[in-house]
């Protein structure tokens, strides 16, 4: 009897142990339930859910990189370093391209001349000999159409030979015909462009302006600019490292630090207990016994995988979590950035 005593007591003991090892493991983290009491009693209500999260900048956490292969030139920022939009950070050396801007610019300059030539005419100069051999071959005509006239009327009267006349009737003709040409390259000269000359003269200018800003482009491409107002938390690459587009990594990781945000992961099995306007505590153990309030800004539209590590063995890295940013007051303006959270929302 006493033996079979003993083994039921020791079956017992088992079961108990067993229940309780259970128990434990598919509790809540410990420090969301150590920290409850608290939340609930500054938030006058009660915690439904807590979850990990970290620390953000007021917006997203930009990682600024460059538009251009090539060594990096010259950083003008250093870490902590507020910056405005549009500010200078980097520069990358691109001596090759600044030589073809200036290439770019002395042929966009060549045929924008080339077209004003070409609306201006002939030079003045030119003009004026056209003018004067005009008028020479007119003086020449006059001059061939009287002999011409003088041999008619002795031709006609039997007093030179047909040779004498023929000769007379030649030079008029040659006279006639250099009149003509004269004529002809005058207003040439005094003419303006044809419409198929001053439509390729406009193509010429706009090609070449076109050839000039791509050159621009890619020189502005060197310079790197902050896309936002913010702080430089990180500076990635040093004065002579190389950046490439082919295998792109930041220059320089930007934050807007003017206020605090926590980005929480909610557990997929708490997701119905979190909606925007929702009241929520955050707490850390680099603050021990302060509690930072605020309010559910948005929740995510999509589920994704945990980025927050706790360390505690009970959670669950194979679920799925839904983000929710947490929009904090002005008492939690010091947290830095990246720091590790927990996040009670209470209703």
């Amino acid at each position: 009897m006493k033996s079979a005593w003993m083994r039921l007591t020791i079956v017992a003991i088992a079961v108990g142990i067993f229940v309780v090892t259970i128990h434990l493991v598919t509790s809540p983290p410990a420090v969301s339930a150590m920290r409850a009491p608290a939340a609930q009693r500054a938030a006058g209500g009660s915690v439904v859910v807590a979850c990990p999260g970290r620390v953000e900048g007021r917006a997203d956490t930009i990682s600024v990189g460059a538009a251009a292969d090539g060594v990096v030139q010259a950083i003008y920022v250093r870490e902590g370093q507020k910056v405005s939009e549009g500010a200078r950070l980097a520069e990358i050396a691109c001596q090759d391209l600044a030589s073809a801007l200036s290439v770019a610019r002395a042929e966009a300059e060549s045929v924008k001349q080339a077209r004003a030539r070409l609306l201006r005419g002939s030079r003045q100069e030119e003009r004026e000999a056209a003018a004067q051999r005009t008028a020479g071959a007119k003086a020449v005509v006059e001059q061939t159409s009287a002999e011409l006239n003088r041999a008619t009327q002795l031709s006609q009267a039997s007093a030179i030979s047909q040779a004498a006349y023929d000769q007379s009737k030649r030079n008029f003709d040659v006279a006639e015909a250099s009149l003509k040409e004269a004529l002809r390259n005058e207003e040439l000269i005094n003419a303006g462009p044809t419409a198929e000359d001053l439509a390729k003269a406009d193509a010429d200018v706009s090609a070449a302006d076109e050839r000039v800003k791509l050159a621009e482009e890619k020189i502005g491409k060197c310079v790197v600019r902050a896309p936002a107002a913010g702080t430089v938390l990180r500076v990635n690459l040093r004065e002579g490292e190389s950046f490439s587009t082919v295998a792109p990594h930041p220059l320089f990781t930007i934050a807007d630090l003017s206020g605090r945000r926590v980005r929480a992961e909610v557990d997929e099995r708490d997701i119905g207990k979190v909606q925007a306007g929702q009241q929520a505590f955050v707490s850390s153990d680099a603050y021990p016994g302060r509690h930072f309030s605020g309010t559910v800004a948005r929740t995510a539209s999509i589920m994704g995988r945990k980025s927050v590590v706790t360390g505690d063995p009970a959670d669950k890295s194979d679920r799925d979590i839904l983000e929710a940013i947490v929009d904090l007051g002005s008492d939690a303006a010091d947290l830095p950035m990246g720091l590790r959270v927990t996040v009670q929302f209470v209703r």
